[in-house]
């Protein structure tokens, strides 16, 4: 998932927590009109401006060609949806007819049955066959599309190119020499962490445990279990977890570090470096940083690699029981599609999904180079199921992160801890 906070934060909330579990609601068929309101429930941004502007443009050229109907649009408060989309899912009379939400909360809405499958819509959308297949695995939940894919967030190593020159460091070819530039950099600079990632920042944690082989769990005859607890994921957690060390980041500023809290204090001139997403770009330009750092892909564990990111990215569903389903896909393709994926990357700096799109806006902005390669070196996601959403909210990998952080448990026993909890709740 990669969400925008309303709060006044730095711009974006890419991440962290997913939606509470849903209730199944109960069954509704939806039709087919060809005029009246359609409703559309988009997030609310901490700038919404940009945004509106593009979405509205939208709607009046989809309202141009399609005599008879009016798109009204409601923003949705990031940290309200839980409950939002709890009571559309109860009650399909009140549920909308289009609705973004982010990729790691699929599998939880699709189990409720409520939306539609958009597998045959996609494949019949003439720039569907430009998605990139890694991002739309992300919208699948049993094998069917339950989301068009509008953008993706990934995220990349920002560094501070000043203080690199400063030091004669290089960019980091791998993650250990990552390590080593980040405590050069707090040993002569003392005033600056080495990184800015803290214990709360789950998916800067991720391309550790993946680049060095681990994973979240594996999938058995459509039973989930941990793989947390392998040497790889222990090794990639315990790596990722020695970044936040008093000789790098003090665990009692870090420790408790969100992804957005890490990229405020890169942004503010308070960290050499700091992994941070496509979504953030606009942010940092804001901040004391500007003109003093550069991106480039977090490298793998060895030179030349890059380390797997995680997918993240927010979808345009069709509610089942909407009486405009053609018009509901209709109007999401039209947001997804190359003109206003554009728009929105102007708007918003969100990284396209379409192959076509990224491929154009790379040539033209050097800034994003570094997410398109990292895109297309390859991409991970965390385990379709809607367990995801609970092991989330319980904060069961940051606990374990922290933990060892801290010193309060070894990466041994962190993780034995952690993938008891996450076979809990796969069951």
């Amino acid at each position: 998932m990669k969400l925008r906070s309303v709060l006044p934060a730095v711009a974006t909330l890419a991440l962290l927590a997913a939606c509470a579990p849903t209730q199944s609601g109960p069954a509704a068929a939806g039709g087919n009109q060809t005029d009246g309101t359609l409703r559309v429930w988009l997030f609310d941004e901490a700038n919404r401006a940009p945004k509106e502007a593009a979405v509205k443009e939208a709607i009046t050229e989809f309202e141009a060609s399609h005599a008879g109907v009016k798109v009204d649009v409601q923003w949705v408060p990031v940290e309200g949806r839980a409950d939002k989309f709890s009571g559309a899912f109860n009650d399909p009379s009140n549920a909308p007819d289009v609705a973004e939400f982010g990729n790691t909360d699929v599998s939880s809405y699709a189990q409720t049955g409520a939306l539609s499958d958009l597998t045959k819509d996609i494949a019949n959308w003439s720039d569907g066959k430009d998605l990139l297949s890694s991002v739309v695995d992300t919208a699948k939940a049993n094998g069917k599309i339950y989301g068009i894919p509008w953008y993706t967030g990934i995220r990349a190593l920002y560094y501070r190119t000043d203080v690199f020159a400063e030091l004669g460091l290089k960019p980091p070819a791998t993650l250990a020499e990552l390590t080593e530039d980040a405590r050069k950099i707090r040993e002569k600079k003392p005033d600056l962490y080495g990184i800015a990632t803290g214990g709360k920042y789950t998916y800067a944690m991720l391309p550790f445990i993946w680049a060095n082989g681990g994973d979240l769990a594996k999938q058995d005859n459509g039973k989930w279990t941990s793989a947390v607890d392998s040497p790889q994921a222990k090794a990639g957690v315990a790596a990722y977890a020695n970044l936040i060390k008093d000789d790098i980041c003090p665990p009692a500023a870090c420790a408790n570090l969100t992804g957005t809290q890490s990229v405020t204090a890169f942004a503010g001139g308070k960290a050499g470096m700091v992994i941070g997403g496509d979504f953030n770009r606009k942010a940092v330009e804001k901040g004391a940083v500007k003109g003093k750092y550069a991106i480039m892909p977090l490298p793998g564990t060895t030179p030349g690699s890059v380390a797997p990111a995680f997918a993240g990215g927010n979808l345009l569903g069709v509610f089942g029981a909407s009486q405009r389903h053609g018009l509901a896909v209709q109007f999401a393709e039209l947001l997804a599609g190359v003109k206003y994926q554009e728009k929105m990357y102007a708007a918003m700096g969100n990284l396209p999904t379409l192959a076509s799109v990224q491929k154009k806006l790379a040539a033209s902005d050097p800034t994003l180079k570094a997410f398109v390669d990292t895109l297309s070196a390859g991409t991970k996601f965390v385990p379709s199921t809607p367990a995801w959403s609970k092991i989330d909210s319980q904060n069961v990998l940051p606990t374990a992160v922290q933990q060892i952080a801290t010193g309060g448990k070894d990466a041994n026993a962190a993780l034995a801890d952690a993938a008891a909890a996450m076979n809990k709740n796969f069951g």
